[in-house]
């Protein structure tokens, strides 16, 4: 069981009419169901999920009755779910899709499309320039369903090297590729239930065991990038296609994943490194100018792609932030540590445990 938890890393003002606009989308979640379509869909385009889980999820509904949300006396938004882990982790990605837009509509802000699409135009000029390879990966902090839609389209008829979308629908709809990685609360899992010193090598272990060498690129930073390269086995570097950098700096971590695979005596250049910490397509392909001969290189590429509006986008995510393996366990706070100053979640007393049991400074 699992509770994942809202947070707005900029403490931003909410209004009431915001909250009651909110609450009633989340009543009309309960009406989402998987169509026959979809699932027919999902069963060949994601192999490494089986059919049942989708004859599964073609059954399962979301239950309003399960999401708490309030504004507090500061006028901060507060939003969890609690249910089994397999149902709660359903609901982060729609619930942070909401909140962008419901954000944005109660500040009754319009989108110059035209602008939108002259910036996104110099986006993928510079990426079909230089082969850069990116994935869209915008749907949680979009403006709104119709930029993200926009904005795909025009992608699927313009970008050379948009290798896919995190937005199934929309991979669906337009017939490109579904893409994602590993999530952070799967370590955040394992570590709360094992250990901070055996996280991140139980969690590459389990995900090994579960997905058979498909999913292969690995998240390194829930509890920073030393602590994942100092627990990564050389199996694991081998078994793995790459690594996910999605905080920190992005050619010190190139640098140091580098001379790890080089450490466990692996060809580098068979390596990819997924780059995905609030890029914009300059920073992009310096990057991808850096890693050039030495690492292979992608790029998931969110809020610079669904809500380059001209309007501030909100700083929100979803995280787990207890769990517990039966009903009879008590429950255990899920953390995670950070790259980036400032991004640690969780409370201080298991936030400074965690850095205690790894040795790491704070």
């Amino acid at each position: 069981m699992g509770t994942f938890s809202f947070t707005d890393r900029d403490d931003t003002i909410y209004t009431e009419f915001f909250l009651a606009k909110l609450k009633n989308a989340i009543e009309h979640l309960s009406q989402i169901v998987l169509t026959p379509e979809e699932l027919e869909y999902m069963s060949v385009h994601c192999r490494f999920l089986p059919r049942v889980y989708w004859e599964w999820l073609s059954s399962f509904h979301f239950q309003p009755e399960k999401i708490k949300v309030q504004l507090d006396e500061n006028s901060h938004l507060h939003l969890e779910i609690t249910d089994y882990l397999y149902k709660a982790t359903l609901y982060e990605v729609p619930l942070l899709a909401i909140i962008s837009e419901i954000k944005n509509e109660s500040l009754q802000r319009i989108v110059n499309m035209d602008l939108v699409i002259q910036k996104l135009t110099q986006k993928i000029e510079l990426s079909n320039a230089n082969r850069l390879s990116f994935s869209e990966f915008g749907t949680r902090r979009r403006f709104s369903f119709e930029v993200q839609e926009k904005v795909i389209n025009y992608l699927k008829g313009h970008a050379h090297y948009c290798t896919g979308t995190s937005n199934c629908y929309f991979a669906m709809k337009y017939n490109i590729k579904p893409m994602g990685t590993h999530p952070h609360e799967w370590f955040m899992f394992h570590g709360a239930q094992f250990g901070y010193k055996h996280a991140n090598y139980m969690a590459l272990e389990n995900w090994v065991n579960v997905y058979d060498g498909d999913l292969g690129t690995a998240l390194a930073d829930t509890y920073t990038t030393d602590a994942f390269l100092n627990n990564l086995s050389r199996k694991q570097a081998k078994l793995f296609d790459g690594v996910r950098c999605d905080s920190g700096d992005e050619f010190d971590f190139t640098n140091r994943l580098i001379e790890r695979y080089q450490e466990f005596g692996i060809d580098p250049t068979t390596k990819t490194i997924i780059f995905s910490n609030a890029l914009d397509f300059n920073k992009a392909l310096e990057i991808q100018k850096y890693c050039a001969g030495r690492i292979r290189c992608a790029f998931g590429i969110g809020t610079n792609l669904t809500n380059d509006t001209g309007f501030k986008p909100l700083n929100i995510v979803m995280k787990l932030t207890r769990c517990k393996m039966n009903t009879h366990q008590k429950w255990h706070e899920c953390i995670k540590l950070s790259d980036d100053e400032g991004k640690h979640l969780g409370s201080i007393t298991e936030v400074q445990a965690c850095l205690h049991d790894l040795q790491l400074t704070n």
